[in-house]
């Protein structure tokens, strides 16, 4: 049977890349995103998928996207909670309380309202994968990144826990850490990195280009295929662990 892959964040950037790497496997598709615009975009290209604009951080948006799904599938072998912002940068003294309440909400409180539906699912069938996407800023400090780093520690924790709680049900629990992933939410942390820092955007670039023992970003594509092998047989005795996927970081920039 085709496996059923429900991703939050699912319309653009690494939640597209899972979506489009399953879709390979002739998976059916649940998505939600918050930007409308890359909904009907994903729409268009995957016509069979359910495809819903909701705010992770929404209870009743997402206890309306996830009833959606309960009723056209019955049940779900895969749960990525993807959503995630990158949040204000700058110093911890100059940072705006919504900018970190919006970041750490983002992630961890879309991630909660995820995997408690996925928790409640799973444990009725005895099976399935989860995994969240933390960041290697799960697995690091990093300066001038305050919000985003707790959001990513976060993350890290909730695995951890879930994977005790529901390992015993079957269900296997990830975070998935990936480095600095080309495209243009990267293109936007790096802008807002270089105006920390007073360096400009090539600068920026470089620095985290030599951070990584292998002198190169990573693709979404290649955070897709980490979680494809998750899911796949191969993947069946891995839970509670943090995948790096990044070309092993040494340091993060700046």
């Amino acid at each position: 049977m085709a496996p059923r892959v429900l991703i939050t964040g699912g319309a653009a950037g690494i939640g597209r890349a899972i979506a489009e790497r399953f879709a390979e496997d002739g998976a059916q598709l649940a998505i939600c995103d918050a930007d409308p615009a890359a909904v009907a975009a994903f729409q268009a290209d995957f016509s069979d998928a359910l495809a819903v604009v909701a705010d992770v951080t929404d209870e009743a948006q997402m206890g309306a996207f996830l009833a959606q799904v309960e009723t056209t599938w019955d049940g779900v072998d895969v749960v990525c909670a993807n959503a995630g912002t990158g949040g204000p940068a700058g110093a911890i003294e100059t940072l705006d309380y919504q900018a970190w309440q919006d970041c750490v909400a983002t992630s961890v409180h879309g991630a909660f309202l995820t995997c408690r539906w996925a928790a409640r699912v799973m444990k009725g069938q005895g099976a399935g994968l989860i995994t969240l996407t933390s960041s290697t800023a799960g697995l690091f400090g990093y300066p001038m990144r305050a919000p985003y780093a707790a959001a990513k520690w976060a993350i890290v924790g909730l695995m951890k826990t879930l994977a005790m709680e529901l390992g015993p049900h079957g269900i296997r629990v990830n975070a998935i850490c990936p480095g600095a992933v080309e495209g243009p939410r990267m293109d936007r942390v790096v802008a807002k990195e270089a105006a920390a820092h007073g360096l400009s955007e090539a600068q920026v670039r470089d620095l985290y280009v030599r951070g990584v023992s292998l002198r190169t970003w990573v693709t979404a594509q290649d955070v897709a295929n980490s979680i494809h092998f998750l899911a796949s047989p191969s993947g069946r005795k891995i839970s509670g662990q943090s995948l790096a996927i990044d070309g092993h970081t040494e340091t993060l920039a700046p």
